[in-house]
């Protein structure tokens, strides 16, 4: 049985932007939603992504289908720490061909992050729910530490695996050209980046890409912290068989016109974990677009409930 409540009288409560020390380098922003008697839900987002990327709107649509929602800005996003590492792009175009690299910090590390946000909210277990790298740092939760996992949605996301959930090949030179610094620049970066990776079939408006890439900067932006965060994806290890040990009700969203993670990255991933369920969107790009919204919320309700 659902656990969807009727509609409330107004939007869910949302907390003031706040932070939690992580350890002794990293603090990290964070807000919630909803009641805090209610289902935890942690939200974590993908590469170079503030928590303002998971919209206010599904945020509270999720408070109302029974979850105390938590969303946060992931290291070197927003308005969390950024790590004093410098990446060189040959460094990364190492790791891209081979996989290996020093890193600053690794998916472990960043699963780490979740975990502790937990620790310091109080949370014994939460629902997750990752798009991209999102999904992978669940998906390392999930395996590192499976008592902290009720239940696993991994949107858009993939294994680890390098022979699935690959980028188009004309990304790689876009994620690692030199930018223009400056706000406005940025603005034209990010629309011109989403108008070849997100939704065939559900666009946004490119006024509301203006508008978000404009918050996007106003909270920070750090490119030299998209480029860590780009280690740690290239030089994840292949989860695929530490997945398989998973016990836990899991849902794999993808769209079958992904470009920046090939849907045989979500394909792989609901074939290593034993029940999951795979909800694949025609139309659907790298990106969360509002048309969708209904769509998530009661597949991730679904999947709680399964707990």
């Amino acid at each position: 049985m659902s656990s969807a409540r009727p509609p409330r009288n107004g939007p869910p409560v949302a907390s003031e932007e706040l932070y939690a020390p992580i350890g002794n380098e990293v603090e990290l922003c964070y807000q919630t939603f909803g009641d805090p008697d209610d289902e935890p839900l942690l939200l974590v987002m993908g590469l170079s992504g503030p928590m303002t990327w998971w919209d206010q709107v599904f945020c509270e649509q999720l408070a109302d289908a029974g979850f105390h929602v938590v969303r946060y800005d992931n290291r070197d996003t927003g308005r969390s720490s950024r790590i004093a590492a410098p990446v060189r792009h040959d460094q990364l175009l190492r790791a891209f061909a081979t996989g290996r690299a020093q890193t600053p910090y690794s998916m472990s590390d960043l699963a780490v992050d979740a975990v502790s946000l937990l620790d310091h909210l109080g949370i014994e277990s939460a629902h997750l729910v990752g798009v991209s790298m999102g999904g992978m740092i669940a998906q390392t939760v999930a395996i590192e530490h499976p008592a902290r996992v009720r239940s696993l949605t991994s949107i858009s996301s993939t294994t680890g695996r390098r022979t699935v959930g690959w980028q188009h090949p004309s990304l790689l030179p876009r994620l690692i050209a030199p930018r223009r610094p400056g706000r406005d620049a940025y603005v034209e970066s990010s629309i011109a980046m989403w108008a070849v990776i997100g939704s065939v079939g559900y666009p946004t408006e490119d006024e509301a890409l203006r508008s978000r890439a404009l918050e996007t900067f106003d909270r920070g932006v750090s490119t030299s912290g998209v480029l860590r965060q780009m280690l740690a994806i290239l030089t994840q290890p292949d989860r695929t068989q530490r997945l398989r040990s998973l016990r836990v009700p899991a849902l794999v969203l993808h769209g079958t016109a992904d470009k920046m993670v090939h849907v045989s990255g979500g394909r792989a991933t609901a074939a290593a974990i034993p029940g999951a369920e795979l909800v694949l969107v025609d139309g659907m790009g790298h990106d969360l677009p509002p048309g969708l919204f209904e769509t998530f919320v009661e597949a991730i309700r679904r999947t709680a409930d399964r707990a």
